[in-house]
């Protein structure tokens, strides 16, 4: 049995949401999870840190912890 046209534009195609989520991560620098080794920290982190260098992602909040009560932190 065909269907009839009736101009209308056919239906947007399905798209795997996963597949979507998985190609949007921003690349995470070694260490990024949630104990990283005293070296990860050392190498990755604080040494740019401390020579005003950019961190490897922007994912790392900076908060100034005198402004906020503890239970106020984000």
């Amino acid at each position: 049995m065909m269907m009839e046209s009736t101009g209308s534009t056919p239906p947007p195609p399905v798209v795997d949401q996963e597949a979507v989520v998985v190609h949007q991560q921003p690349q995470l620098p070694p260490g990024f999870r949630f104990h990283p080794t005293d070296e990860e920290l050392v190498v990755h982190y604080l040494k740019r840190k401390a020579s005003s260098a950019p961190l490897p992602v922007t994912i790392i909040a900076e908060v100034d912890l005198y402004k906020f009560d503890p239970w106020e932190l984000p």
